[in-house]
């Protein structure tokens, strides 16, 4: 456990203010105990994985922000199952089912996250998606842990029904035999598109918006509002894909909240289409709804 630490280190787009607490449990029963002093004390939690798909507030966060790491970020795969902690980057992932000759991941080179945020937000690209893959996950609270089916994890598009306070400890993925040079050349694909279409070298957190059910996607719907470039402070939708935020040096958080806020005004006055984010937001951040007009 450290107290007040700086979280814009920890996050992809490199804002954020310090967090209460931060605490890095290797083990279940370690992040058990975390989770329930932090219910007898009254405070929120919050994984932060990797920092991608975060925003902080610029205030910080007041409360026990959380980093798994040991056993609880570390991946190994077997004969066609893949068994990986919250806390392991996907990438890691990736390389242990390549190295073993499991396809079916290959998705993930696209996603910049840890399989416990994969599995909150059921994560996807490319056709696939963490629902298509996980056989079982490991959800702990201040009261235990036990293993979730993906039914009742409630999986659908971008989401779950996982709740604040849970926690995705271990999953497992099950996936199938495939040449490792034919999962190489897959991902060698997905990752040139990404590069591609995507400011893979700019600071980010993801992508901002869900895609809407419509006929264009939320990117090529704000770049039809005319929104690429579009800045406030040092903040600006990139101008490679509208569905990104760049830190342009000095952003700040409510930089962020206020360009998302304008993005989604502009997509309802234009198109009628209430678009909803996809970042998640740690401690007192508010995203404005649409208004028209």
């Amino acid at each position: 456990m450290k107290e007040h630490v700086l979280l814009s280190g920890y996050t992809t787009l490199g804002t954020g203010g310090p967090a209460r607490w931060l605490g890095e449990p290797e083990e279940v029963a370690e992040l058990v105990e975390l989770l329930a002093r932090a219910r007898a004390e009254g405070l929120p939690v919050a994984p932060i994985g990797l920092g991608s798909n975060l925003l902080v507030a610029d205030e910080g966060f007041e409360g026990l922000a959380l980093k798994l790491s040991g056993e609880l970020a570390a991946a190994r795969a077997g004969e066609a199952t893949l068994v990986a902690g919250g806390g392991a980057p996907l990438a890691v992932c990736l390389h242990r089912a390549r190295a073993a000759g499991l396809g079916g991941f290959e998705f993930a080179c696209a996603i910049p996250g840890t399989v416990g945020g994969a599995v909150w937000m059921n994560a996807g690209a490319y056709g696939s998606d963490v629902s298509a893959v996980l056989t079982r996950a490991l959800v702990a609270d201040a009261d235990g842990a036990a293993w979730l089916a993906p039914a009742e994890l409630g999986l659908r598009y971008r989401r779950s029904g996982l709740q604040r306070g849970e926690v995705v400890a271990r999953a497992e993925f099950h996936l199938s035999q495939r040449p490792v040079e034919d999962i190489k050349a897959t991902v060698a694909e997905m990752q040139a598109r990404r590069k591609a279409a995507q400011p893979t070298n700019r600071r980010t957190f993801g992508s901002v918006f869900k895609n809407p059910e419509h006929e264009l996607t939320a990117g090529r719907m704000l770049e039809a509002c005319g929104l690429r470039g579009h800045a406030i402070g040092g903040a600006r939708i990139s101008p490679k894909h509208a569905n990104f935020i760049e830190n342009d040096g000095d952003a700040r958080s409510a930089d962020a909240v206020a360009l998302i806020a304008e993005a989604r005004r502009r997509a309802l006055e234009q198109f009628g289409v209430r678009l909803e984010p996809e970042v998640q937001l740690v401690g007192a951040l508010e995203i404005p709804p649409p208004v028209w007009g």
